[in-house]
């Protein structure tokens, strides 16, 4: 497995909704994606489905190093407040620890300043 980068390239479904890296390190990363409309659920709000898609690309991005494949054993989101169409969000995971093959993640996502979800996250390296 290569590093977060050529994970994030690969992966297809965070692409497709224009989640783009502002930063990325061993056990930190910086991403950011806009609100599009096709992402606006019955109520006028983001789905929170796409929040946590977010938060959990950045945790994946976090979380996987050069030479690992590490995947999500439990995650949890908080929605704080609502997303709108057009808000650019940016989710910082940041890692807290790591023991064995295993390590917990917290990610903030923000609108500007605004923090609108809180999400943890417990991952698991695989074996080669």
């Amino acid at each position: 497995m290569n590093g977060p980068a050529e994970m994030l390239a690969a992966d297809k479904a965070s692409t497709a909704l224009g989640i783009a890296p502002i930063e990325l390190r061993d056990g930190y990363a910086l991403l950011r994606m806009t609100v599009v409309e096709n992402m606006i659920n019955g109520h006028g709000i983001a789905h929170g489905g796409y929040v946590f898609l977010l938060a959990d690309t950045a945790f994946a991005c976090a979380c996987n190093r050069a030479g690992s494949v590490t995947v999500a054993a439990t995650a949890e989101i908080d929605f704080i407040k609502p997303v709108h169409e057009g808000d650019e969000l940016v989710a910082e995971a940041v890692e807290r620890t790591r023991f064995g093959r295993s390590g917990i993640y917290d990610i903030t996502v923000r609108r500007g300043t605004e923090i609108v979800a809180e999400f943890r996250g417990r991952s698991r390296t695989l074996r080669a």
